[in-house]
């Protein structure tokens, strides 16, 4: 019989959308099954097994990015395209984080059932937290989830010096997102939502607010509209009130450093590894950070210490990490 383990582990994995490790922990019973002299109930599992990942190919088929013909023109120097197999399960967040996605990702899958309704999907969503906390991988996520290309907009192609041709490079982009549905992700969006009547203000960069918040105004594309902002202190209050939903990251709390070391390292054993002194030497440390700090410590697992990672190799990576921030 599968053990009280597995059986939470399966169900976590299906709640999560991982088909490879439902299925895996699956053959881990089939073959217990097997051992223990249960053959009829190990075949009939095996048998659902097969079935499984037949139809878990199947999905992943489906699931796949569209793939469009490549920008052309002036769009090809405003916005880049990729297709991501990336998903909200392999990005580590807050629980109450992933439900919120996992709600907007539902409600574009099924935006026919809104639709019947009179109800559309949201579609303009402020991600907004430090540097390095899983904006940007948020993106490329929930692009892979909804099988749709992820259209990263070129703010340093987009922001000009000359008068006007800002908004006229943002029309591009905004025609772009009703002839090619996908998901647009406008990273660092604070340089072109600004305050009004801040100290720095000038003329030009006012009409570029202007004309954004005319275009967010204007857009009734298919499309996903992704903002993201490591300063909304910055923002002009105007901005915020063309979004449909506003995400806070912070940094990891101590429990994410263990999820996040234990995702980038699973070819060692960690199962040593004095977790509490090691997630309070990662405080203050962001995502990205924590993650170069893993391939640092495994580095230098593999070069100094003859393949075994110890507890003073990931402190002494995390140190090195915290350095700069001093």
């Amino acid at each position: 019989m599968a053990s009280s383990k597995q059986l939470i582990a399966m169900i976590r994995s299906h709640a999560a959308g991982d088909d490879e490790r439902f299925l895996a922990i699956a053959d881990h019973i089939a073959s217990d099954a097997r051992k223990a002299g249960h053959h009829r109930m190990a075949d009939e599992i095996g048998t659902l097994i097969g079935s499984l990942r037949e139809e878990a190919g199947e999905r992943r088929i489906a699931s796949k990015p569209t793939m469009i013909a490549a920008p052309r023109g002036e769009l090809a120097s405003l916005v880049r395209a990729s297709y991501p197999e990336t998903r909200l399960s392999d990005v580590v967040l807050t629980d109450e984080i992933e439900r919120r996605l996992r709600k907007i990702v539902r409600e574009h899958r099924e935006r026919g059932v809104l639709a019947e309704r009179g109800l559309l999907p949201r579609r303009k969503v402020l991600l907004s937290g430090p540097p390095g906390t899983g904006k940007s991988l948020t993106a490329a996520a929930i692009a892979g989830e909804l099988g749709l290309p992820l259209f990263t907009v070129q703010l340093d192609g987009v922001i000009t010096k000359y008068m006007g041709e800002t908004a006229a490079k943002l029309r591009i982009v905004f025609d772009a997102m009703q002839g090619a549905r996908g998901v647009y992700f406008f990273d660092e969006v604070d340089a072109l939502a600004t305050k009004r009547g801040a100290e720095n203000d000038i003329g030009e960069a006012r009409r570029m607010l202007n004309s954004f918040l005319q275009f967010l105004d204007e857009d009734s594309s298919g499309s996903l509209l992704l903002a993201a902002t490591n300063h909304q202190e910055l923002l002009d209050r105007a901005f915020f009130r063309r979004f449909e939903a506003i995400v806070r990251y912070d940094l990891p709390p101590p429990d994410h450093v263990r999820r996040l070391l234990s995702n980038r390292l699973p070819q060692f054993d960690l199962s040593a590894v004095s977790w509490p002194e090691v997630s309070a030497a990662a405080d203050g440390l962001s995502q990205a950070d924590i993650v170069a700090a893993a391939d640092d410590a495994a580095r230098d697992a593999v070069l100094e210490e003859d393949g075994q990672l110890t507890d003073s190799t990931i402190l002494q990576a995390i140190r090195d990490r915290k350095q700069p921030h001093r």
